[in-house]
């Protein structure tokens, strides 16, 4: 019998309810795993409000750790007891136990701890999709990072610092800052209603950054737009501020000549060879030492009261599910 989290109903947390289901075996190329750590991730939130639509089971999360318990037929490359990874669909990571495709399983190497994958791996896959896929970041290269203190604004700020990128990173509050710095900002700009165009032009010589990561929302874009020099992307990734109100084809260009990208993880997780390549990045990346992820854990039968943290923006770090 495994404990799982389902919601309700379309709407606040409070449609989480603690449950239990019975689970069948694992069919044909899928193997049940074991959770030990779930990751708690925006898309969560939005499944929960009903803005991406979820299974009749209506249990939430795309992302775990957890070790093989059992094989169903006709599965290779792994064994009972391996230790692995997993972003995607089928959503409903919010178990302690479930069945999953053996395809999206990646063996975490030795001394990456559970924790630490769970809470990094869906960001880091997003990270490589777009310092990579998106617009490729490297040695002379210049980024402006949203939430540059959050779990996937600091790991962000990180990979492209490490790649030699010059970051620009916002946060809400001056208590932020440093952790924006300690990741590998190299400049912060504080407060949501800051001149955030200004303040770019000011660390760039009027220049402004090549690519620009939003995933705020709501009135932010629009603001976003003016710190982008003529032909750089500005990737919009998410919504926690809130809608996006709709954006004019003539405020990217032609003056300005900007490129508005609204990349999906799920879909380039869906792409198998891309979803193992980055997964793989990923892990090596943690290995190495160039991604450290800072996690904050809550029990499982607390999920309500993590998406609620997340929801906030009074969290920092990432945040992850013990079952």
């Amino acid at each position: 019998m495994a404990v799982i989290v389902r919601l309700k109903a379309p709407g606040g947390v409070e449609q989480l309810e603690l449950a239990s289901a019975d689970l069948p075996p694992p069919g044909r190329g899928e193997v049940r795993l074991r959770q030990t750590a779930i990751g708690v991730n925006f898309i969560d939130i939005y499944q929960r409000l009903g803005l991406y639509a979820l299974a009749p089971e209506r249990i939430p999360g795309v992302e775990a750790v957890g070790v093989v318990a059992a094989l169903g037929i006709e599965v290779t490359g792994l064994e009972v007891g391996d230790r692995i990874a997993y972003a995607g669909a089928p959503v409903g990571a919010y178990a302690s136990e479930r069945n999953m495709p053996a395809w999206r399983c990646v063996k975490i190497p030795a001394g990456l701890p559970d924790e630490a994958v769970a809470a990094a791996f869906v960001k880091g896959i997003t990270g490589d999709m777009l310092l990579g896929r998106v617009f490729p970041v490297g040695r002379g290269t210049t980024v402006l990072v949203h939430s540059a203190a959050g779990g996937l604004g600091q790991l962000l700020t990180r990979w492209a610092s490490a790649r030699g990128a010059v970051v620009i990173g916002t946060v809400g509050s001056p208590a932020k800052v440093e952790i924006a710095r300690a990741a590998g900002a190299h400049h912060v700009i504080v407060g949501r209603d800051a001149d955030f165009a200004a303040a770019v032009a000011d660390f760039t010589a009027g220049a402004g950054v090549d690519a620009a990561y939003d995933g705020v929302g709501g009135t932010t874009l629009q603001k976003t737009l003016g710190c982008v020099r003529p032909f750089g992307v500005v990737a919009s990734v998410g919504q926690s501020a809130g809608p996006i109100p709709p954006v004019d084809v003539n405020d990217l260009g032609p003056r300005r000549s900007l490129m508005l990208a609204r990349p999906s993880v799920m879909a380039h997780m869906n792409d198998a060879d891309a979803y193992r390549g980055s997964a793989e990045r990923v892990l090596a990346a943690m290995a190495g030492g160039v991604l450290e992820v800072t996690g904050k854990a809550y029990d499982l039968r607390d999920a309500a009261l993590a998406q609620a943290d997340l929801e906030s923006g009074h969290t920092t770090g990432a945040l992850y599910l013990r079952p």
